[in-house]
């Protein structure tokens, strides 16, 4: 299309990315641990490991239970985080802006996560996604999960678009990993979630972003 300005396709990363889901992780932990009689932990103590899933939040919540141990704990995670969905997240402050800019340019986008597809398509309506987000690629959709690359090739697949002409945008190295793999350029959202000892510039992302205002212009994307 002529006079486009962004790129014809873009595929986004939910937690970390899209979405402060930091807040109903909280939540979801601190049940776990009233449940068995302890204090809450706060949200700074979690919040690096959101984008690592279930059982790295499990680690986090509980750091003296021995590692064999945490992945009998996902299951019950899971079922509490369902009930917290939604109740307490939020996009990130720019977010909103930065898809309408897409759409109003006529970019189709779509989202690629690791979180379980039934959680991710619970909470797209609660955000007005569902009908705006072109494809939706869970953890548990295809036989590999990031950082595989087929997720991604898999949603660029979905929407038409070429992965050389789209763009994947992620807070973890996972995704950029994903990315590089699948022949599909990125942008490392530095907003996003990441432990203190992550090193993004070594991620070797095509452009890291700041905040999801930048998007906003042209020139930001790869």
């Amino acid at each position: 299309m002529s006079g486009r300005r962004f790129p014809r396709g873009v595929l986004f990363d939910l937690d970390g990315t899209l979405l402060d889901s930091a807040p109903d992780m909280l939540a979801t932990v601190n049940r776990m641990r009233a449940t068995r009689g302890r204090a809450a932990v706060t949200l700074a103590a979690i919040r690096p490991h959101v984008s690592r899933g279930a059982r790295a939040m499990a680690s986090a919540a509980f750091p003296d239970v021995a590692p064999e141990d945490i992945p009998a704990m996902v299951p019950e995670f899971l079922s509490v985080y369902a009930d917290e969905l939604g109740r307490h997240s939020r996009p990130f402050d720019g977010i909103e802006a930065m898809l309408l800019a897409l759409e109003a340019d006529g970019v189709r986008w779509g989202i690629v996560t690791n979180k379980p597809e039934y959680l991710a398509r619970e909470i797209l309506p609660q955000l007005g996604w569902d009908t705006r987000s072109a494809v939706l690629v869970g953890g548990d959709t295809l036989a590999e999960r990031k950082p595989h690359p087929l997720p991604l090739q898999h949603a660029a697949d979905a929407i038409g678009i070429a992965p050389g002409d789209c763009v994947y945008v992620g807070d973890d190295r996972r995704d950029i990993d994903a990315a590089r793999a699948a022949g599909m350029p990125s942008v490392v959202a530095l907003w996003g979630y990441r432990l203190d000892d992550d090193d993004p510039a070594a991620w070797q992302g095509d452009v890291m972003v700041e905040r999801p205002d930048d998007l906003l212009s042209p020139a930001a994307w790869p």
